[in-house]
């Protein structure tokens, strides 16, 4: 059974204990929540440990971890809305610096993912001083595929990039896509710790707008049939609507990742006028889907000279692009070797 807990205006819940007192989501948890007088549902997350030991873990140069990071916040806050068993993925492919990522979150929490970069390009960039995430990322297309598994057909939804942020693309994702009226923010920050070790978090919350009658939901028209798609406005003209992206407005970067905020304080900061109510949050882990087995199934469909081909110093050996762990084969386990 979903619980819930409702932050009231003095900070407290109908069950009685303030807000500072009762156990708070903390990190690597999403925490969906509903303020009713809006009209208006969402989630909101907070990573800490398991988002630094994704990144931590290829090392990357910190514009691509940074970018790594808002892609990860973008998949848990859609994939932990999934209703079924299967997985929510996004993945850019550009012509920038940072040519593709991919996170890649399965049911009920696993979230995994990499980034591929361009080193000359991104050393490029970082001389010129352009690291924005709008140059990094260039013209491109962003995918957002939802996998219901075996004998059921993919949902991908497109969205174009030319210079856009991924938060930007993410909107454009749900106008195009969707059809609900939906806004998020998103933060990235490294933090020193004591001892000057530093630590990558990052922050999101999304909110859509849900309400009962149908006719609050309308959308403005799409551009006509000339061929200019530039600007499509799908926001609705409804009050409550356009009180929460003013509300949205005022989110600070660093509420978002600071972890003396936390989420539900957040939330109540945002939304304590109204009161809002929040559910069970859902614990997301850094937990790759790959195997010496999986990995086995695929060399064994391979033909002899592939296996061959595959094969250094007397050994296959394949490391996972997501959680860099090393496979290492006997080719003599395979087709035989020509």
């Amino acid at each position: 059974m979903l619980e819930t807990t409702i932050l009231t205006e003095h900070g407290m819940t109908e069950t009685g204990p303030k807000l500072g007192e009762f156990g708070h989501a903390g990190d690597d948890h999403v925490v969906p929540f509903e303020v009713g007088p809006l009209d208006v549902r969402g989630r909101a997350v907070q990573l800490g440990p398991m988002l630094d030991a994704i990144l931590s873990r290829h090392d990357y140069p910190e514009p691509v971890a940074r970018l790594l990071a808002e892609a990860c916040v973008v998949t848990v806050l859609l994939g932990t809305s999934l209703k079924f068993d299967g997985k929510f993925i996004l993945q850019t492919r550009t012509d920038g610096p940072v040519d593709m990522l991919v996170a890649d979150f399965s049911t009920p929490n696993a979230l995994r993912a990499y980034a591929r970069f361009d080193a000359d390009k991104l050393a490029a960039a970082t001389a010129a001083g352009d690291v924005t995430a709008e140059t990094l990322l260039g013209s491109g297309v962003l995918a957002l595929t939802i996998d219901q598994g075996a004998y059921t057909q993919r949902y991908q939804g497109i969205v174009q990039l030319d210079n856009t942020s991924l938060e930007e693309a993410a909107r454009t994702y749900f106008r195009q896509s969707e059809q609900i009226p939906t806004d998020l923010r998103l933060a990235v920050a490294q933090l020193v710790l004591p001892g000057g070790r530093k630590q990558w978090r990052a922050g999101g919350l999304l909110a859509q707008f849900l309400p009962e009658a149908p006719e609050r939901m309308r959308l403005a028209d799409l551009p006509g049939g000339d061929g200019d798609t530039a600007e499509a406005v799908l926001d609705p003209i409804d009050n409550s609507w356009q009180e929460l992206l003013a509300l949205l407005a005022t989110v600070e970067p660093a509420e978002l990742i600071d972890p003396t905020v936390g989420t539900e304080r957040l939330l109540y900061r945002l939304f304590h006028e109204h009161g809002v109510r929040v559910f069970d949050e859902v614990h997301v882990a850094d937990q790759c889907s790959c195997s010496s087995d999986k990995i086995r199934g695929i060399l064994e469909g391979f033909t002899a000279q592939e296996i061959k081909d595959s094969t250094e110093e007397g050994r296959i050996s394949v490391e996972c692009e997501f959680c860099s762990t090393r496979y290492d084969f006997d080719p003599a386990d395979f087709a035989a070797v020509e």
